[in-house]
């Protein structure tokens, strides 16, 4: 399986809270809340109204591979910022082990240490500081 489809594939599992393969209405509000606080129901509707390509209210992993594909590098970049700037909570220009734990708890996974996130960070980390730089984080989501 290519590299894009697997991250396609986490992307699905990550929204997809009952295991059946697609979003829901409901999964993408309540995901897309968490992630970036009020997902007004009419945002939903009209996110998956203008994705969904079989008709039956739901965005399969078709649908997400589209809207990937159909995305300029300038706005992944864009996106990239502003996941970024989630991330880095403390606006200090980087992602913190604190920071990656308080967002990581956001996202539903309380149960990473601060030791453990100071792991995750170092495996991205180029420079050894600690920390992770919107650059670092670039390559890290590639």
């Amino acid at each position: 399986m290519r590299r894009d489809v697997m991250e396609f594939e986490r992307v699905l599992s990550y929204f997809d809270e009952d295991g059946d393969r697609k979003i829901s209405l409901t999964e993408l509000r309540s995901r897309m809340s968490k992630i970036s606080g009020e997902f007004e129901l009419k945002e939903a509707e009209i996110a998956i109204e203008s994705l969904d390509s079989d008709g039956d209210g739901l965005l399969s992993l078709e649908d997400l591979i589209t809207l990937m594909e159909s995305v300029s590098e300038d706005e992944k970049l864009k996106d990239l910022k502003e996941a970024f700037e989630m991330y880095d909570i403390e606006g200090c220009g980087f992602i913190t082990p604190k920071s990656l734990k308080r967002m990581l708890n956001k996202l539903g996974d309380s149960s990473k240490s601060t030791d453990e996130c100071k792991l995750m960070i170092r495996r991205f980390d180029l420079d050894g500081d600690g920390l992770l730089s919107f650059e670092e984080f670039r390559i890290m989501m590639k």
